[in-house]
């Protein structure tokens, strides 16, 4: 028989022990966390009082912005909270209700981005039928799905992570409460829990990531029997910035989730994870408003009308 206790709160170990640098990461992350609440608000904002931003491309752009709000504000004030403080706990409770939110935020945003690679297929290889088949019955069914498919697997997965024992050790190796430190630290309950963490993940992010590739093999097949130049370069355009988000997004979540659970790959996630819940939402809204010239339009005109 295993010695189990009743854990009532973790200790959140953090990015660094050292007092000056935890300072340091304070003011940094505090600046970082300011930009990304400007950055998708103000995004959110634009959206909603440009009449030439009134399009599906840009109401699916405004939910990824909502997303990446509540998002990072699921860990970011804890963990500056944690910087600042000397005890650096986390109640079992709240542990629990930020691996679920963590957890849907994560799923909704991957579906969002298919969602928005599937609108570009239809914008760029059928423009004239683009309004019809982008009605907004079909945005509202197709951003529901995000959200309602991420909450339900984010619930399983919630529920697997109750499932845990912990036998005593309660410092957690990262900055928030995140699975694989989570499993890493458990003494029993582990098996399914990782396997089914694994699973879930290569699944929804096979099948997501599947989307988006065959909606870009489509759209560059599009833009080659373009004649235009023109035509060709505004399609890369408003294709760059949304690939650029994916790249990035992807490639950070999958060097975390699909591998197992060791010191050194939850050592290493520690530092990946500071890129996706920090520098990612505060990145998108400036990867969208930089590298678009409708937004940037829009922009102008806002600040014009609000100066005058």
């Amino acid at each position: 028989m295993l010695n189990f206790t009743d854990v009532t709160e973790f200790i959140l170990l953090g990015l660094t022990g050292h007092r000056e640098w935890q300072v340091l990461f304070f003011i940094i992350f505090l600046v970082v966390y300011l930009i990304t609440m400007v950055g998708n608000i103000g995004m959110i904002m634009l959206i909603k009082v440009s009449p030439q931003l009134n399009s599906p491309m840009y109401f699916f752009l405004s939910h990824l912005s909502f997303v990446d709000v509540w998002f990072s504000s699921n860990v970011t004030p804890k963990m500056l909270e944690n910087l600042l403080s000397e005890t650096k706990t986390i109640s079992y409770a709240g542990c629990l209700i930020q691996c679920f939110f963590f957890i849907a935020l994560v799923h909704v945003e991957t579906f969002i981005l298919a969602v928005m690679a599937f609108d570009r297929y239809v914008a760029i290889g059928n423009p004239l039928l683009y309004g019809s088949k982008m009605s907004r019955v079909v945005c509202i069914r197709l951003i529901s799905f995000p959200y309602i498919y991420g909450f339900l697997t984010s619930l399983a997965a919630t529920l697997w992570t109750y499932g845990l024992y912990f036998c005593g050790k309660i410092e957690i190796n990262h900055f928030y409460c995140a699975d694989p430190p989570l499993i890493k630290l458990a003494c029993a309950g582990t098996f399914v829990k990782e396997y089914t963490m694994i699973i879930l993940a290569g699944i929804n992010f096979t099948y997501s990531l599947t989307v988006v590739i065959i909606s870009y093999l489509f759209i560059l097949i599009a833009i080659l029997r373009m004649q235009s130049a023109e035509g060709r370069r505004k399609a890369f355009s408003t294709c760059g910035s949304h690939l650029t988000a994916v790249i990035i997004f992807y490639g950070t979540l999958i060097f975390m989730y699909l591998r197992h659970p060791t010191e050194e790959s939850v050592e290493e996630g520690k530092m990946v994870a500071v890129f996706y819940t920090t520098v990612i939402p505060m990145l998108n809204p400036m990867i969208y408003s930089l590298r678009n010239k409708d937004v940037k339009e829009a922009m102008n005109k806002v600040i014009s009308r609000t100066c005058l």
